[in-house]
């Protein structure tokens, strides 16, 4: 393990020192790391264009907005073959919560939560990709791969 030093600005370091405290860290070294593993697996995430994945995409959406629950379920029927399990709230009068589960090339998934989150009357929309392999396969404890029947 190396020891390095870092200049940081005391609104930030006071941002890193609640996140610290709030996910019970022991250290702030620790929480650092966290955050760099973070941004690291999301840098690689985004590089995964082609490959077969499974991701998570929320996003909340004035249900009142003029045609949008007709236009995204337009997106979801134009990409049913992505499209695992979607899960509806009702947050509030106004507000709806969706979490769609997608599995399927990256670069399709990515192009179709950009087709729902751009919509009007769509905010906070994320999307979380999981790289996954062919799906022919999978680990057990022990790391050895065995193939599905």
């Amino acid at each position: 393990m190396q020891r390095i030093s870092i200049t940081i600005d005391d609104d930030l370091l006071a941002a890193i020192d609640a996140l610290s405290q709030r996910r019970g860290y022991s250290s702030r070294s620790e929480a650092v790391r966290d955050i760099v593993r973070e941004s690291l697996v999301k840098e690689a995430e985004a590089g995964a264009e082609d490959g077969p994945c499974v991701a998570a995409l929320s996003y909340v959406y004035q249900h009142g907005t003029r045609e949008l629950s007709k236009r995204l379920t337009s997106v979801q029927h134009d990409h049913h073959d992505l499209s695992v399990s979607t899960l509806h709230v009702h947050l509030s009068n106004a507000d709806c919560l969706e979490v769609t589960v997608l599995k399927g090339n990256a670069g399709e998934v990515r192009a179709f939560a950009d087709a729902v989150t751009s919509q009007r009357g769509v905010r906070h929309g994320h999307l979380n990709v999981i790289p996954a392999g062919d799906g022919d396969e999978h680990a057990d404890g022990d790391g050895h791969t065995h193939p599905h029947r």
